[in-house]
């Protein structure tokens, strides 16, 4: 049995996860910007669940839930920070302080989170951080730059991050999800208030107004929160884990295409060293 904190837990894939977890007999702290919409989750377990308000963009909060847990709980052995909404506009588009709630809730949200439970999970030399990405850090559609921007950010942090950790006894883990039946394209999706006709063909397609894919993705949350603690509980975290036939045949594809180019230009990549003997004769 280990403790779980989980923010964003009201809906999607958080939900899922939260409930996932308590059903195999973990305790959970769980989490969203309003606890009354988490409650029915930790009723059924009044031993095992605490359900606390938090909003990721609030260090004081984040502390303070992190706190709470280990009250309750004894310490917080993973934490997962899933907290987050999409967000699409053309770059142009991208409205300054939509842009920076944003960076404040995925990016700087998960490393105040990251840094308030690293202390504990030092001084017990275990403890597993997940953090959630997306498949469109790897694709990068159009219309989703920042949302792309935010979750290569995470997933850089997270690559340094694991190798910091590792010889500590602790790791760390990005999920990537393709596309899953939640609230991510339907409710919880925002965009910029405004448009730009020369990118109708391009970002436009992807606006709230012209996307049809609410409702219609093909991935289970379910089974990704199946697949996720499959992941913590395993001897071989990864470092990445991908979720979704449609995710890992992107990322297959994104991959491939890298590889193709990095072999196209490698004879000009490779020109641009120092020339050795001419350094050498040089007085």
């Amino acid at each position: 049995m280990a403790t779980w904190l989980i923010t964003g837990c009201s809906t999607g894939l958080g939900r899922a996860l939260a409930e996932a977890a308590l059903q195999r007999g973990n305790n959970v702290v769980v989490t969203a910007r309003d606890a009354a919409t988490v409650e029915d989750l930790a009723a059924p377990y009044p031993d095992a669940a605490l359900a606390l308000s938090l909003d990721v963009t609030d260090p004081d909060q984040l502390r303070s839930a992190i706190a709470r847990g280990t009250e309750a709980f004894g310490g917080i052995d993973v934490l997962v920070n899933n907290a987050g909404y999409g967000y699409r506009a053309a770059v142009e588009e991208g409205d300054d302080g939509d842009v920076r709630t944003l960076f404040d809730t995925h990016f700087f949200g998960t490393v105040d989170a990251i840094k308030a439970v690293l202390p504990q999970m030092r001084s017990r030399r275990s403890g597993t951080i997940v953090n959630l990405s997306s498949i469109g850090a790897r694709i990068t559609p159009a219309g989703s730059g920042y949302y792309a921007a935010v979750k290569s950010a995470v997933e850089g942090l997270t690559g340094s991050l694991r190798k910091e950790l590792e010889p500590l006894g602790i790791t760390a883990m990005v999920v990537e999800p393709g596309g899953f039946r939640t609230d991510f394209s339907g409710r919880s999706l925002q965009q910029s208030p405004e448009a730009i006709d020369d990118y109708a063909e391009t970002a436009g397609k992807r606006r709230k107004e012209n996307d049809t894919s609410h409702g219609t993705q093909p991935g289970d949350p379910a089974k990704a929160a199946a697949a996720i603690i499959t992941a913590v509980e395993s001897d071989d975290t990864p470092e990445v884990l991908v979720l979704g036939a449609d995710a890992t045949s992107a990322h297959t594809d994104v991959l491939r295409a890298q590889l193709a180019s990095l072999e196209e230009w490698r004879e000009i990549s490779e020109s641009t060293g120092v020339d050795t003997q001419q350094s050498e004769e040089t007085p």
